[in-house]
């Protein structure tokens, strides 16, 4: 006998989740305001997991507006990836918000720079992330949003990284604190 046949025993532990509803979109702002309060954001690559109309899109322009961008925040379905600059209090810091849904080419990943993107420090928020599967690094925190019936979102956090885990630990300590 092995310890493969005792997967309960040894066995790769799940990665920490955390499950919300989101019951509107003012949810879903409040949510953005509070994780756009978690220091280790700056650095995070959260890849963001939904079918068209999930709210994918929504969250990041809250999430942006809570960081401080103003102006209009458009979508990156057709430029692929839109830059953005946030200015705090610790300096400012590049955000790079990617819509992979017409990403269908990998060389287009290294034609493009995406890698040199991916590198550099700053936040990285990723839709559609499956279409760009086997060029994207691990995301430190994937959230996955799934429309109910009755138009309320369920969203899974689930954390790949110690980033990510301290992303879902400010999560869960805001939700707490509600």
């Amino acid at each position: 006998m092995t310890a493969a046949d005792h997967p309960g025993i040894v066995g790769t532990p799940s990665p920490p989740s955390l499950t919300l509803a989101w019951a509107d979109e003012d949810a879903t702002q409040a949510f953005a305001l509070r994780l756009a309060g978690a220091a280790e954001l700056r650095h995070a690559f959260i890849a963001l997991h939904g079918d068209l109309g999930a709210g994918k899109t929504t969250f990041v322009r809250h999430l942006l507006r809570a960081l401080g961008i103003e102006g209009r925040i458009k979508s990156p379905t057709y430029a692929v990836v839109e830059p953005h600059q946030v200015s705090g209090p610790d300096g400012a810091w590049p955000v790079s918000h990617f819509d992979f849904y017409r990403f269908d080419d990998p060389r287009e990943w290294e034609d493009a720079g995406f890698r040199d993107i991916f590198a550099a420090e700053g936040l990285k928020l990723a839709e559609w992330p499956e279409k760009a599967a086997g060029v994207l690094p691990v995301p430190d925190l994937d959230i996955a949003l799934t429309s109910q019936a009755d138009e309320t979102r369920s969203v899974t956090l689930t954390a790949n990284t110690r980033l990510g885990e301290a992303l879902l630990r400010h999560a869960e300590a805001a939700r707490t604190s509600e």
